[in-house]
């Protein structure tokens, strides 16, 4: 006689293959445009083909001797390194005044933390335009580093925010009442607590810094270009296989990088 979980099982059954069915044909979407760029970097062809009848890193090649994409990669390299751990260090401090102070204004200062995720990326860019040219540091590096901070740092507010709400306060309170000061509480407890909203908000920061495309058009000169302006440049005057050779690097990048935050501290709690 069947049980009530055997007749669950079989009434279920049409749904769940459904489900896996639809699911596959997601993770394919999402997989096939990743997978037409890289597989058409290796196209000795003068244009994208795919698939690539042959095998060439004929591209690749072109990629690395162009002086044009090294100093673009310079850029997008030199304001990674600095905007990523800027964001991180005030992303981590305003999370923390936000959720462990209590002072008048502070739901205004956490709208206007947040804001760049609401306001337009042109009407930002405009914004900084203006007031990057009245400080002199319009087309610098300086003011890249400034937009893109602007622009990441919300991600790392919240990811961070998350971890701190998420955390028992009462282990702060046993640690202070067996004598330690807040300083060392902080980076004694709540540092290593808070740890994979701090990584997964580096990673948004970096991830965010090294896409910008919208606020670095309104902040770059011909010395500061970055990768993502000069790719979206270079789209609009030539249609060669290059950009997709530089993207499958930038893709065999971001899977290291998965890879290495999955063997450090976890995907799912980093994320």
């Amino acid at each position: 006689m069947a049980t009530d979980n055997d007749t669950l099982r079989t009434s279920g059954g049409p749904w769940r293959w459904a489900g896996m069915g639809a699911g596959a044909l997601v993770y394919l979407f999402l997989l096939l445009p990743v997978l037409v760029i890289f597989l058409s970097a290796f196209s000795p062809e003068a244009y994208p083909q795919f698939p690539p009848k042959s095998f060439s890193l004929r591209w690749f090649q072109a990629f690395v001797d162009n002086g044009a994409w090294l100093r673009a990669l310079q850029v997008s390299a030199w304001l990674l390194l600095v905007v990523t751990p800027l964001t991180t260090i005030l992303g981590t401090t305003a999370a923390y005044a936000l959720a462990r102070l209590d002072f008048r204004g502070r739901e205004l200062l956490q709208a206007f933390v947040l804001s760049p995720l609401i306001i337009p990326q042109v009407v930002l860019g405009i914004a900084l335009l203006y007031v990057l040219t009245a400080a002199g540091l319009a087309g610098s590096m300086a003011g890249l580093a400034i937009g893109h901070t602007l622009v990441a740092l919300p991600y790392a507010v919240r990811t961070v925010s998350v971890s701190l709400a998420s955390m028992d306060r009462r282990l702060e309170a046993a640690s202070m009442n067996l004598g330690a000061t807040p300083a060392y509480t902080f980076r004694h407890v709540t540092l290593p607590l808070i740890r994979p909203g701090i990584v997964a908000g580096a990673v948004f920061a970096a991830v965010t810094s090294f896409g910008e495309v919208s606020v670095s058009l309104f902040l770059t000169a011909p010395g500061t270009v970055s990768m993502p302006v000069r790719i979206f440049t270079y789209i609009d005057q030539t249609f060669d296989p290059v950009v997709n050779a530089v993207s499958a690097v930038f893709i065999v990048l971001a899977v290291a990088a998965l890879v290495l935050i999955e063997r450090t501290i976890g995907l799912t709690k980093a994320m």
